[in-house]
């Protein structure tokens, strides 16, 4: 992963959530987590689980050799569980990856680290609402000129805009967080989707699976992708909610209009050549990823007709698709977390613009639909 292309658009959390540190351990967790699962049910031995348990705290798997024996094999899976069987004896070999498949491997470790981004996403997107709603109260009823078409239409109080802003970023937000709660599910199937060599106990193994992973608990799901590909949609919708607002914010602080602009912050907003300009930097990383996002996401809905039991090509493609609408998402949210918190607003700026409009200065019910999109965003 290239920091200089991904820090710029990405929250270091993220990064780290989907590093390649971060993947191999959770590849890993994932054999701990199976061999413990079977030897609480009876299907292996418990003596072998252990042997596998201590490997695993102690298995350091270079990223780079695992990565190119992974161009090779087509997936990570075989040379991670290839590496680990060899630190183990013969039982515990044996036992270790019973009844699981490569893509068990990579779509659980994918789900785990879902969960984990999803809960790093949904609190900076907490902080832009939660900064939005006292600056939508505090200005409902000031009048503004309200524009439609890019032109001067009828006044609206100006924290309506504002509420209208945090009504969408909060539904978007409340979706991302169904999605990934009832969706990041637990992938483990066997390598037709069967569950097999499980002595009878695969339901017992597959309830405590998913319990230690953290993961909901699904039947397996190898080629019915529509729960990451929800997942996907989500994440884009949320990160369109955040760009429908640094829109309004950028073109608010043209230097014609200068009603509303990013928080001054050193280092930010500034420009090579011309050291006047003071640029909504902040807004720019969320339309950047606005821009990216649904791509992703159609790449995904693409991936949706998986081949019967197991998909060639489409599953394969997904995850990196995914991760990168999750950093792009973090980016987007934290840039708009800063603006929401210094959004400067001019009120002379707003009033002077109301009046060369000449469209006088009845608000309608603004102040009404104020609390009302606010409320829409509660819990």
């Amino acid at each position: 992963m290239s920091l200089l292309r991904t820090r710029p658009v990405a929250t270091p959390a993220m990064i780290a959530t989907f590093d390649d540190d971060a993947t191999i351990a959770a590849t890993l967790a994932f054999e701990s987590a199976l061999a413990a699962a079977q030897a609480a049910a009876g299907v292996i031995p418990a003596e072998a689980a252990a042997e596998i348990a201590a490997a695993v705290s102690t298995l350091h798997i270079d990223p780079a050799t695992l990565a190119q024996r992974a161009a090779l094999a087509g997936t990570l899976a075989i040379p991670l569980v290839a590496t680990l069987r060899a630190q183990v004896d013969g039982e515990a070999a044996a036992a270790l990856h019973r009844g699981a498949t490569s893509q068990d491997v990579a779509d659980s470790a994918l789900m785990m680290q879902v969960r984990r981004a999803g809960t790093l996403l949904l609190a900076d997107v907490a902080r832009v609402t939660t900064a939005l709603a006292p600056l939508a109260r505090a200005h409902a009823t000031t009048p503004a000129i309200g524009r439609t078409l890019l032109q001067d239409a009828q006044p609206i109080g100006f924290g309506l805009r504002l509420a209208q802003w945090h009504a969408g970023i909060a539904a978007a937000a409340a979706r991302v967080s169904r999605e990934v709660a009832a969706k990041a599910a637990l992938q483990w199937g066997g390598a037709a989707g069967n569950r097999p060599d499980q002595a009878g106990q695969a339901d017992a193994v597959a309830a405590r699976l998913a319990a230690t992973l953290g993961l909901a608990e699904a039947p397996p799901w190898h080629a019915r992708r529509e729960g990451l590909a929800g997942i996907a949609a989500a994440v884009g919708i949320l990160i369109g909610a955040l760009g429908k607002m640094a829109r309004d914010v950028a073109l608010l602080a043209q230097n014609g209009i200068g009603e509303a602009r990013e928080p001054a912050v050193a280092g930010r907003g500034g420009s090579s050549a011309m050291a006047h300009k003071r640029n909504p930097t902040g807004c720019q990383i969320a339309l950047s990823a606005t821009t990216r996002a649904p791509g992703l996401v159609a790449g995904i809905l693409a991936a949706l007709p998986a081949e019967e039991e197991r998909g060639l090509g489409g599953w394969q493609a997904e995850g990196p698709m995914l991760v990168d609408l999750f950093l792009l998402a973090s980016g987007a949210a934290e840039a708009m977390a800063g603006v929401a918190e210094g959004l400067e607003i001019d009120g002379e700026a707003i009033a002077r613009n109301l009046a060369a409009a000449g469209q006088g200065g009845d608000i309608g019910d603004s102040v009404t639909l104020v609390e009302a999109l606010l409320d829409m965003g509660k819990d």
